[in-house]
């Protein structure tokens, strides 16, 4: 192993402000937007068929996303015929809002338009690599030409549906965190000149965490600096979208939420390329311990662990956070004695908040069974838990 190989590939604002880290939690859970259906797509060994995607879509919608990034319509037959069929079949819901994906490039903007024809309610997301690495060595750009690049494909996004209130835009700096901040301010912003004079729609910048290099506050410092700056603020929503490739796009979204991020994109246990992305699951839960209403139906979450692994054929860890078949057991003897402990307490005491030990939420809350199950007792078990 030789760690002078590698450098630091993130770029901080300057003067960054980490004013937002007071903060104890989000006042209230973010939007959320699951791209379950294009990530699926991209990342599993055996992708979806289309009717496991018209499966899971109607699933995503019974947990309660208004939000769902149905494919990349343009990259193949598959998805543009599934996408044709949410539309066609009726399947979208009055209150919930697809969201296609796109490349800055007239083809596929074009294509993409095609396929969302005639849908009640859709976002265009439109994203271009910003990061040096890319602009040199992918695109072989400068900056000018990267900017123009983006106004480009954002004038023609907003031609096409410039008739059509009902279609929003957003717009993603592929691999944010490593662009230089004042251009990803600069491209973010050539994007939204070209759609501020359609004013009625709150259009979206979305900052991903394209491959994760730094830790989790950095992240947050420098969506910070975009919140600040970005143009027409209040006409906005800013959106976050973070990678697991150092195991911390919970964190990351969390903080981000606190620097300014009203949105989150994710997937169902965090599925994905590479590492994954930021699991909803678990962050949603979070929220919930925290007394705060995630705003999705997760009270039966071994059905949407099963419907998840059936659709994807990904297996969920047993100690995965909220969800692992042994999350909640305890087989240390003083965990087992402090949990029975805990539990006499509360029934004792009808009203009282939660406050188990080693219980962050109870169990039954998510269709998951406590009590006797919360105790499982093998050699390392105490008197306390065999009694219980």
């Amino acid at each position: 192993m030789n760690p002078e190989k590698y450098r630091k590939q993130y770029r901080l604002p300057p003067a960054p402000d980490f004013s937002w880290i007071t903060k104890e939690c989000p006042d209230a859970c973010p939007v959320w937007c699951s791209v379950d259906l294009r990530d699926g797509n991209q990342a599993l060994v055996a992708p979806m068929t289309a009717e496991e995607k018209l499966y899971f879509f109607s699933y995503l919608v019974k947990l309660g996303f208004k939000e769902i990034e149905v494919g990349f319509p343009a990259a193949s037959d598959t998805e543009f015929r599934f996408v044709r069929a949410l539309i066609d079949e009726k399947r979208i819901p009055d209150d919930v809002t697809i969201q296609v994906l796109t490349q800055a490039r007239e083809s596929i903007i074009r294509r993409t338009a095609e396929a969302i024809k005639g849908a009640p309610r859709a976002i265009v997301h439109m994203y271009s690599a910003s990061s040096p690495v890319f602009r040199k060595y992918v695109f072989g750009k400068s900056r000018d030409e990267t900017v123009a690049m983006v106004r480009e494909g954002a004038a023609l996004i907003a031609d096409i549906f410039k008739d059509d209130p009902n279609v929003r835009f957003e717009f993603s700096p592929e691999c944010f965190p490593e662009t230089e901040p004042d251009f990803a301010l600069r491209v973010c912003s050539a994007a939204l000149d070209e759609w501020r004079a359609l004013k009625s729609r709150r259009n979206i910048i979305n900052l991903p965490v394209t491959v994760e290099y730094s830790m989790p506050h950095i992240f947050a410092s420098q969506v910070n600096y975009l919140s600040k700056n970005l143009p027409n603020r209040d006409n906005l929503i800013l959106s976050v979208h973070a990678h697991n490739d150092r195991g911390c796009a919970v964190a990351a979204t969390e903080m981000a939420l606190l620097a300014g991020a009203e949105r989150v994109e994710g997937t169902l246990f965090g599925n994905g390329e590479r590492a994954g992305n930021a699991d909803l699951i678990t962050l949603a839960l979070n929220m919930y311990a925290l007394g705060i209403d995630p705003g999705l139906d997760l009270s039966h979450i071994a059905e949407t662990s099963a419907v998840y692994e059936k659709m994807t054929g990904m297996q969920i860890p047993e100690r995965m956070p909220y969800t692992g078949k042994l999350t909640f057991t305890a087989f240390s003897g003083s965990h087992q004695d402090a949990i029975a402990k805990g539990m006499r307490h509360l029934e004792a005491s009808p009203g009282e908040k939660w406050c188990v030990p080693y219980l962050p939420i109870d169990p039954t809350d998510i269709g998951r069974e406590s009590g006797d199950r919360a105790i499982r007792i093998n050699s390392q078990s105490g008197r306390g838990g065999i009694g219980y």
